[in-house]
């Protein structure tokens, strides 16, 4: 199974109010970018195969493997706010493997052979 999810605190957690991000400043803009930080460690820190995007980390592994480094992630949140925000998608194709990357290996394949690329290297659309 591959579990795509976004984690994030708000609040005030027992490590202080700038905590999640930092700096005063960081903290008023909303950054939260300490806290994912250490949820991701907790992934890297698993062995699972992950791959980590500006909005969403995707983890393959096994149903209880999976789930249990989201719980050992909400763990290590939990001093960096008072409340913690996880949204969860799940893809659960029994008797799968490596599809983190064949999923993408496959669009790609089928783009390849249209002539076209589904790499984009920048947020104005451009490709590679």
């Amino acid at each position: 199974m591959i579990i795509a999810f976004s984690i994030t605190t708000s609040g005030t957690g027992s490590l202080g109010a700038d905590a999640a991000s930092g700096s005063p400043e960081a903290t008023a803009a909303g950054s939260v970018s300490r806290a994912v930080a250490e949820a991701i460690a907790v992934v890297r820190a698993s062995g699972l195969p992950y791959r980590t995007s500006s909005m969403f980390t995707e983890i393959e592994g096994e149903w209880d493997e999976v789930m249990g480094v989201i719980k050992d992630c909400v763990t290590a949140l939990e001093p960096y706010g008072s409340r913690i925000s996880l949204v969860m998608k799940a893809d659960i194709r029994p008797g799968f493997t490596g599809e983190l990357d064949g999923k993408l290996n496959r669009l790609e394949h089928l783009l390849q052979s249209r002539g076209e690329s589904a790499h984009h290297s920048s947020a104005q659309g451009t490709t590679e």
